[in-house]
């Protein structure tokens, strides 16, 4: 009599290793899509936060270094959130892509003498452009 109450405890000892041994990789659709979801709001406030960086540099005493820098932070940013752009609407995800096209390519049509000050300059329509694109998105995925 006194083995059933040990292979009991084993039993439901073994029962509880194995779960916290389980691998709980297998969310649900739901759960990876808020996950994405979530993800993507973090890759756009950083884009945002870094655009507004590049935004409100001060182009009577910014170097060229400093705008290829903000720049450069802003394109990493970019990178991130095409990992979940499929998450967006479609007209919010085309904004966004054209916004960030259309920055990257004015700083690359930039001539390479081009001053710190001529660059923010040339650069303030696209980097607004992007700032409304990435607030649009944020406030459509409720971020």
């Amino acid at each position: 009599m006194k083995r059933f109450p040990v292979i009991g405890v084993l039993c439901v000892s073994a029962a509880f290793g194995l779960a916290a041994c389980s691998d709980d990789s297998s969310s649900s659709p739901s759960e990876e899509a808020t996950q994405a979801a979530a993800d993507l709001c973090t890759d756009l406030n950083a884009l945002k936060a870094d655009n507004a960086k590049l935004k409100t540099l001060d182009p009577a005493v910014a170097t060229k270094d400093q705008v290829k820098d903000a720049y450069d932070a802003v394109q990493k940013d970019w990178e991130n959130v095409q990992n979940n752009l499929t998450k967006l609407k479609e007209d919010q995800r085309n904004a966004v892509k054209a916004a960030a096209d259309g920055l990257k390519n004015a700083y690359q049509g930039l001539p390479g003498d081009t001053t710190g000050k001529d660059a923010l300059t040339k650069l303030q329509p696209q980097i607004q452009t992007l700032d409304q694109a990435t607030t649009a998105a944020s406030t459509g995925l409720k971020c």
